[in-house]
């Protein structure tokens, strides 16, 4: 099972290879691909019925003999590929995250991490990908991202996910296996879990560059007291009592 995410908020457009062949006049396709046989052998070829893109012939392994594959260099294979599960763990209060994303000067990363990284920092419209996993009846606690959208799937568990909108609306919902959760960019968002089990997902930013996150705990301690006690009217020495 594979989960795919997309860098489109319009409607995905795929063309398949043997759509594409099938769509080609058969003279161009033979001109092109040179085959022994000419035109005479494109035309033995014949669209099938279901799309080959999820249906597999019943006799495949009739027509398959030898799958096999050289792998091919590491500076070329990190550049599409990263062992999210194998990357280091990033603890926080209530969890933890595993990252695929872009760092500035590869901070935190080993070599083949950095190749990873500037290949989807150089592409356009690329995605930075985490797993987060909440322990049971922990928090992710409020936060914004300023550079993306965020999109989540839940892999396991159960949890609530909450978003405040700019208007000051808030929209607060329960999530479990299957559920996709979104997060429009600049948005407040905070997600927990409500299960005894951990609350596990796999999360999508629309940004190829180092996310920008500002986490409530740091603009709340980071606003001067006596800003506060105007704010919320009350008393300054109130404010004291949020620990650092």
């Amino acid at each position: 099972v594979f989960l795919l995410f997309f860098t489109t908020h319009e409607e995905l457009q795929t063309l398949d290879v043997d759509d594409a062949f099938f769509s080609t006049p058969e003279d161009i396709a033979a001109r092109a691909l040179k085959p022994q046989g000419g035109v005479n052998f494109i035309r033995t070829f014949k669209k099938q019925v279901e799309d080959q893109a999820v249906n597999l012939p019943p006799n495949l392994n009739e027509l398959v003999q030898n799958a096999t594959y050289v792998q091919s260099p590491d500076n070329l294979v990190w550049q599409y590929f990263y062992n999210l599960k194998g990357s280091a763990k990033y603890p926080f209060p209530g969890g933890i995250f595993q990252w695929a994303r872009y760092r500035i000067n590869g901070t935190g990363l080993n070599e083949t991490e950095k190749i990873f990284s500037e290949s989807l920092n150089k592409h356009e419209n690329t995605l930075t990908l985490a797993t987060l996993r909440i322990f049971s009846n922990r928090l992710g606690q409020p936060h914004f991202h300023f550079n993306a959208n965020e999109m989540g799937y839940v892999i396991s568990g159960c949890g609530q996910a909450g978003v405040i909108l700019s208007s000051g609306v808030t929209a607060s919902f329960n999530i479990g296996i299957g559920d996709v959760i979104f997060f429009p960019v600049g948005t407040q968002h905070y997600i927990k879990s409500i299960c005894d089990e951990d609350l596990l997902l796999i999360l999508a930013y629309s940004t190829g560059n180092q996310l920008e996150t500002l986490r409530m705990n740091k603009y709340f301690r980071g606003t001067a007291d006596h800003i506060l006690a105007q704010l919320f009217f009350k008393k300054q020495a109130e404010f004291k009592k949020f620990s650092n």
